[in-house]
């Protein structure tokens, strides 16, 4: 790989729990469906999804490997530490250490974490009002989104503290200056409350076009109904009661196998 040579990582499914190996099969979709969604930013931004068992280890990209390019064998585990504790010819990303490491450790309830600096939620990031009520796609992810202050590349460790406590409960949060971050219970989950805050930062930047003054901000006791009816849900429901992970996933796994297979290997 010094010479910028890539070869698939020889498949870990006989080496691993079943349980892990579905893990990592989701993890590994997820990054590919960034990819097929045009919100990679080469290698420069990182999902992770806690390890089942009680080791506290959590699987995250191969720091030089592209996102179309990742397959559930590739991925590295790591522990709390940052140590690596399965062979690997690769490295880590350090600043993904720092984030994804501070809410594993923080929260037992997350199993996926992803982090994206796409240009709608980096510009969205950087507005003062933050996101907007502007439409229905923003109210659904407003009552669950946090905000958390621009502090420079994510390479000190101290900041795990202050971002894990901006972030608390939510599952979602808009990195001031910087970019995107969502969490999940499972893939779908994750997938689906990234996917509803970059569309509701995707149209505020195209809505705004009009300018502040001329765009109309929702009614605010539409936006309260909204809340309720997305609290009344539960955590993962959604229509008829199915979780994103039985609604939404199957879906997206279909797609990938369509058109960006080799995930799964």
């Amino acid at each position: 790989m010094a010479d910028g040579s890539w070869s698939p990582t020889p498949s870990l499914r006989s080496q691993v729990s079943e349980a892990e190996w579905q893990m990592r099969v989701d993890l590994a979709a997820l990054y590919r469906l960034v990819a097929l969604n045009g919100w990679d930013d080469m290698v420069y931004t990182h999902i992770s999804a806690r390890v089942p068992g009680p080791e506290e280890h959590f699987l995250i990209n191969p720091y030089g490997i592209f996102f179309e390019e990742m397959t559930a064998s590739s991925l590295v585990k790591i522990d709390m530490d940052g140590n690596v504790v399965q062979e690997t010819p690769y490295k880590v990303n350090a600043a993904g250490f720092t984030i994804h490491s501070a809410i594993h450790g923080a929260r037992e309830d997350v199993k996926f974490v992803m982090h994206l600096h796409t240009d709608q939620g980096i510009a969205v990031s950087a507005q003062k009002e933050g996101l907007l009520p502007l439409s229905q796609t923003a109210l659904a992810v407003l009552p669950e989104l946090a905000y958390h202050d621009y502090e420079g590349i994510a390479l000190d460790l101290d900041e795990r503290e202050r971002l894990v406590a901006d972030l608390g409960n939510n599952a979602a949060m808009l990195l001031r200056n910087h970019g995107t971050l969502a969490v999940g219970l499972d893939a779908g989950d994750c997938w689906r409350t990234m996917f509803i805050l970059e569309r509701a930062c995707k149209i505020q930047v195209m809505a705004l076009s009009a300018g502040r003054d001329g765009v109309l901000i929702a009614p605010e006791e539409a936006q309260h109904t909204v809340a309720r009816q997305m609290a009344a849900r539960g955590p993962l429901r959604l229509e008829g009661g199915q979780s994103a992970y039985e609604l939404i996933w199957p879906g997206c796994l279909r797609r990938l196998h369509r058109e960006l297979p080799g995930f799964d290997a």
